[in-house]
């Protein structure tokens, strides 16, 4: 069976949906999915897409931007959040309050990776032609914590 099979690729959807439905962040409706992919940006606020690979462990973190709750992440999932443009810090909260802080622009799009490995959150900032192609193929869109908000960071 080579990797890129059929039956590999089901296993490993099947796998992302099972994880999926166990999360306390809801998955956004399909349509809010293909929203997000479309990759808009807005004149007056930045937009930033924290992922996770669909092959990062399942280590479970969660997401705060400025401190302010996000979600809870998942591999193969990723939030969109709008934020006013200006210093911003990301951090998770595993066993560590791994952290990184970015500087933004308005109507730039950010990428962030989050990786969760042995309990530490890891943020690194991709390209953006990378980090659409990426979300676009592996991710899933998440709603904050509070269904159908999406956050304007102060």
């Amino acid at each position: 069976m080579t990797r890129d099979s059929p039956y590999l690729q089901s296993v490993a959807l099947a796998v992302v949906l099972l994880l999926a439905a166990c999360a306390s962040t809801p998955q956004a409706s399909r349509e809010r999915d293909a929203e997000g992919k479309e990759f808009v940006t807005h004149p007056g606020a930045s937009t930033l897409y924290v992922y996770r690979s669909p092959f990062n462990n399942t280590e479970d973190s969660v997401l705060y931007v400025d401190r302010r709750l996000i979600g809870s992440t998942l591999p193969g999932a990723y939030f969109r959040i709008d934020a006013v443009p200006g210093t911003h810090t990301l951090h998770g909260n595993g066993l560590d309050l791994g952290d990184m802080t970015i500087e933004t622009r308005p109507g730039q799009l950010y990428f962030i990776e989050l990786a969760v490995i042995a309990g530490h959150s890891h943020f690194r900032l991709v390209p953006p032609a990378l980090g659409r192609k990426t979300v676009a193929a592996c991710c899933a869109l998440l709603e904050n914590w509070a269904p159908g908000q999406r956050p304007l960071l102060r």
